[in-house]
């Protein structure tokens, strides 16, 4: 399958990146990942699991959105106490009622009935009135009761608004409860008299309810009461056990009803089926995405029972599927490849279309990660009065979408930024390259953990003897004009008494004739030489010009030697840049003869894992000049290349010192490129500061760790900018009373509590106010927490939030 060399196998592909040969042996399989796709969970599930469409920052994968805060909410402990005291007085009401100490209790009832009913003795019609008429005094005290009480949002809040199987579950708690009460209020005994009491006349005991008595006295007399004192206890107790069914019956209905019980039934014999054993019955093909639908809809139902079978048989992983699932979307885009994808998966099953390393995944993880969104979780939002309450306990994530528009961390040593933010990030855009999705670039110093070697495609290690790459001094390029720009911003880039273009002008000067000279660019001994205006280096590259041939490369020859020398002459100051590199340690590094195997941020269009160790702690002037190399020469390979559809991103685990003017104008032109920068800084004290506002400004993406400064917070606090807030403002005064008596118990009252009576004056306002406070930054964000903001290429904002980064 021609796939552009993005998953031909190791060496298949010429003019490709260079890697070391003799790789170590790998197994067949790689191991499962400590995070694939999440503990627990198999990579069937995982796929089925929604990812609900979300804000930037939150983590999709089985993320349910909360609803937004209601500001009439009651407080739960008022609304349970608002419960209980409302039962509790229609319980006092109902047993002053039913025992009579209501006067003239029965008036409206016998405003509506015969005269002669309420006699001594009462005819059956007076005692089935009597029931219907306090049954419906007890339905309105039990409705007022619950209205008062707010019975129905007591249900609602701690029953019916739960995430299923948990909403069945309390519903059917709380069913089983009403029913219980319901049996004991009008207990069988009450309906159920013995032989003794029957044969006797006497009347039963009345129950707690009138309820049952308004359904016995609604009954025939002659069913009930005809036969013998047993007879007529046999069907009382018939009676009472059918009318106790039926009403529990109801209840259990209407909380059915209220739980969704037939939903929650039908999702947990979905997961039993979706869990069943291997031998048992497979749901049907088509049914999620677990089962390739995409493939099926164009025909393809024998390729995705192949890797359905891959699937359920453990053989694949989360960066399987999604390698796959890349692959396929390269297919729709060129239907000339259907033939060879289609013999790929069918032969090779999971292990199609591979990372040109062979690799199927990393050899650990350190981070959770979902690939099929390509987000990477730093951790949750905590449940403070900040964070709004749909983002309350959800997931912090960061994915492509937002590191496209650049992202600035800020926080001194300690703080985390390494271990929560880079690592995690690097990691993310490593497995997506395996995926053939992104090119990651991660530059650190010697020592970072940001994983072992074998989880890198390349591996540079300048000073260092054992690397087995070395980096192209002049970014892959063929332009001395661009070579020389490069180079400049490098050299010369933080340098304020030089300016970048005079230095560009001094570099291409000799970069153009040496190239025409030796079709190739020079070393860096030979480039300080020249600098240096050596005049044995300078002659030799004269005598190699051909005086016809290359008249202009002779005319920027007299031109460089005339600037020899003379004031302002940046020449002298490359020079001294040049000679950072040109250190025995850094011997053989930066070739240009092609003897050793140099790598180009020209090769972003391939899905690559490439780590730099610079040498920070042996050299740090030359490990702040590399980095400035890196950081242009990835900005200007980016925004090059023709085929953009991999997502590129450089790490910078410490960008001090690499800031520059250019870079940051070089950050703003990476947006609709599909590319972006990750920079981690101690403090802003580490970029010049006329750089400070646009460095803010350029990148949408903030991070501030626990420990900031004062001084940067308030940066952060200007490029966050304010917010409308609602506050409130209570002011006491003294309440000065007219009348005697009055003045005295307000005497009283002053002399038990000690203090004046007073009156409250409350005021709601709305005011602008900043978003995070200078000070806040610094002395409220705690250990092991940052604010992040994001910003996506698209536009999508999400605000400044606190983020707990260890869970």
């Amino acid at each position: 399958m021609d796939t552009e060399g993005t998953y031909d196998a190791r060496g298949t592909r010429s003019g490709s990146v260079p890697r070391p040969a003799g790789p170590p042996p790998r197994p067949a399989l790689p191991p499962r990942p400590v995070e694939a796709p999440t503990a627990g969970t198999s990579l069937g599930d995982w796929l089925r699991t929604p990812r609900a469409p979300a804000e930037p920052g939150l983590w999709r994968f089985g993320h349910k959105p909360r609803p937004d805060a209601d500001p009439d909410r009651v407080p739960d402990r008022a609304l349970l106490g608002g419960a209980i005291v409302a039962l509790l007085a229609a319980s006092l009401v109902w047993s002053l009622w039913r025992n009579g100490y209501v006067p003239h209790s029965r008036i409206l009832l016998e405003l509506v009935t015969p005269a002669d009913w309420w006699g001594l003795e009462r005819p059956q019609a007076a005692t089935t009135a009597l029931a219907v008429y306090n049954s419906l005094v007890a339905v309105v005290i039990l409705w007022t009761a619950g209205r008062l009480g707010n019975w129905h949002e007591v249900f609602r809040r701690y029953a019916v608004d739960h995430p299923q199987p948990s909403r069945a579950l309390r519903t059917a708690l709380a069913g089983a409860f009403l029913a219980w009460c319901f049996t004991q209020a009008d207990s069988l005994n009450d309906y159920a008299p013995s032989v003794a009491t029957v044969q006797a006349g006497a009347s039963p005991p009345r129950p707690l309810l009138p309820f049952g008595d308004l359904a016995l006295y609604l009954m025939p007399h002659d069913w009930l009461y005809s036969g013998t004192g047993t007879d007529v206890a046999d069907r009382l107790r018939t009676f009472a056990t059918c009318y106790h069914l039926l009403g529990a019956a109801v209840i259990l209905w209407l909380t059915a009803r209220a739980g969704d019980w037939l939903t929650a039934v039908r999702g947990l014999r979905a997961g039993r089926g979706s869990g069943a054993a291997p031998g048992g019955t497979a749901p049907a093909a088509g049914t999620s995405p677990a089962d390739w639908p995409q493939l099926r809809d164009a025909g393809l139902g024998a390729v995705a029972d192949r890797l359905v079978a891959e699937e359920r048989s453990g053989n694949m992983n989360d960066v399987d599927c999604v390698r796959i699932r890349r692959a396929w979307t390269t297919v729709k885009a060129d239907p000339a490849r259907l033939g060879a994808f289609t013999e790929a998966v069918a032969g090779q099953g999971a292990r199609a279309c591979l990372h040109p390393s062979g690799d199927r995944d990393l050899p650990a993880r350190a981070a959770t990660h979902d690939l099929l969104t390509s987000q990477v979780r730093l951790g949750h939002y905590p449940d403070t009065d900040r964070t709004p309450a749909t983002r309350r306990g959800a997931g912090a994530a960061i994915d492509p979408g937002s590191l496209g528009s650049s992202l600035l961390a800020i926080g001194p040593f300690g703080s985390g930024k390494t271990r929560h933010l880079v690592r995690p990030v690097v990691e993310s855009l490593a497995l997506q390259a395996l995926a053939g999705k992104a090119a990651v670039v991660a530059v650190c110093a010697a020592g970072t953990p940001l994983g072992p070697d074998d989880g890198y495609d390349v591996v540079i290690k300048p000073g260092d003897p054992s690397s087995a790459y070395d980096l192209d001094l002049y970014g892959g390029a063929t332009d001395p004009d661009e070579a020389a720009a490069l180079l400049a911003e490098a050299f010369a880039g933080d340098l304020a008494e030089v300016d970048s273009r005079r230095a560009a002008t001094v570099l291409a000067q000799l970069l153009g004739p040496y190239r025409a000279a030796h079709r190739r660019f020079p070393s860096v001994p030979v480039l300080r030489e020249l600098l240096d205006g050596s005049p044995g280096a300078l002659a030799d590259l004269r005598a190699r010009l051909d005086d016809e041939t290359h008249r202009t490369y002779h005319r920027e020859l007299d031109a460089r030697e005339r600037q020899l020398g003379t004031p302002g002459d940046p020449g002298l100051a490359l020079a001294a840049r040049v000679a950072v590199l040109d250190r025995p340690a850094f011997e053989g590094f930066f070739d240009t003869t092609g003897e050793s195997r140099p790598f180009s941020l020209r090769a972003l269009e391939h899905p690559l894992r490439v780590r730099v160790d610079v040498p920070e702690r042996a050299h740090p002037e030359a490990a702040h000049l590399l980095t400035r190399l890196i950081l242009a020469q990835f900005t200007i390979g980016a925004t090059a290349r023709g085929d953009r559809s991999l997502f590129a991103l450089l790490a910078l685990d410490d960008a001090t010192h690499a800031v520059t003017a250019e870079s940051v104008r070089g950050l703003q032109r990476l947006r609709n490129c599909n590319a972006g920068v990750l920079l981690t800084l101690r403090a802003l004290g580490d970029v010049p500061e006329p750089l400070h506002t646009s460095l803010l400004g350029s990148v949408g993406c903030h991070m501030a760790f626990a420990g900031l400064s004062t001084w940067d917070g308030r940066l952060f606090a200007q490029a966050w900018g304010t917010e409308w807030v609602e506050t409130t403002e209570v002011a006491k005064h003294t309440v000065f009373a007219d009348q005697p008596l009055t003045r005295a118990v307000h005497a009283l009252r002053k002399l038990v509590t000690g203090k004046a009576v007073t009156t409250d004056a409350v005021t709601v306002r709305k005011v602008e106010r900043e978003r995070w406070s200078a000070s806040e930054l610094a002395h409220q964000v705690p250990a092991g927490h940052a604010v992040l903001s994001l910003t996506t290429v698209k536009g999508e904002h999400a605000p400044p939030l606190l983020v707990d980064l260890r869970g």
